[in-house]
């Protein structure tokens, strides 16, 4: 029995292999990039462009493994390909584990950046949180993207060193441009999932959209707004000379 119960327990190289592939390191890693570059542009230390980098990075694989957790059972019915959780490669207490302890190096690496950029970063994980729970498969999934990528932009403005950094409030202009373009994200990375979203029976914004212009034609608008967008931060940021007051 024992020897049995020994060959059944997924080994831990397995284990880490899965978990890398169930927080959507990709998605991850680009949030970070970009939240580490406007971390830069405001002329702060190299330190802290790293330390808030590395706070998102964590805050987005917590999203990514959430997201799949909830979703296990959707992605089940609907023949989702390369989800850990939902094909068993993770179970589903390894993964809760992995939150925990990603939640634990995502709280000090907050703080470091200032208590106030902090809590702004902290809510996009409530957002998250909300989001993968009901909205994402509504007419709504686009609203945590939006709500996520506004938050952030006072993560990076009001960010610091140490808890008791203090800096100030983003441009207005900036906060709705960033999350606009948090939706734009949305539709492009729903794309390569539309037919299993479809089979499992989601009604995600995206999709509703797909169904009635096809699936081409909505690549093609979302590029091209997305585009529009980062090109209407590039221009409007350069037109104010800061992204903060």
């Amino acid at each position: 029995m024992a020897t049995q119960a020994a060959r059944k327990a997924p080994k831990a190289p397995g284990q880490f292999r899965s978990l890398a592939r169930a927080v959507h390191p990709r998605q991850a890693l680009g949030f970070a990039v970009v939240v580490g570059t406007l971390v830069a542009l405001t002329g702060r230390p190299a330190r802290e462009v790293l330390v808030s980098a590395a706070a998102v990075l964590v805050a987005q694989l917590i999203m990514g493994l959430l997201n799949d957790l909830l979703d296990a059972d959707r992605d089940r019915m609907g023949g989702a390909k390369n989800k850990p959780i939902a094909e068993g490669a993770l179970p589903s207490g390894n993964a809760s584990f992995a939150i925990a302890v990603l939640l634990l190096l995502a709280i000090p690496l907050s703080l470091q950046n200032g208590t106030e950029s902090a809590l702004y970063l902290l809510a996009t994980l409530v957002v998250g949180y909300v989001h993968n729970r009901w909205l994402h498969v509504t007419p709504l999934s686009w609203a945590g993207w939006a709500v996520t990528c506004g938050l952030l932009t006072y993560f990076v403005t009001y960010g610091g060193w140490g808890r008791d950094a203090d800096g100030s409030a983003p441009l207005t202009s900036f906060v709705l441009l960033c999350a606009l373009l948090g939706v734009c994200v949305h539709f492009l990375t729903a794309l390569p999932d539309l037919v299993v979203d479809n089979q499992a029976g989601l009604k995600h914004l995206p999709l509703r959209i797909a169904l009635r212009t096809g699936a081409p034609r909505l690549m093609v608008l979302s590029i091209v707004l997305t585009v529009i967008v980062v090109g209407a931060i590039v221009w409007t940021t350069a037109q104010a000379g800061a992204i903060a007051h």
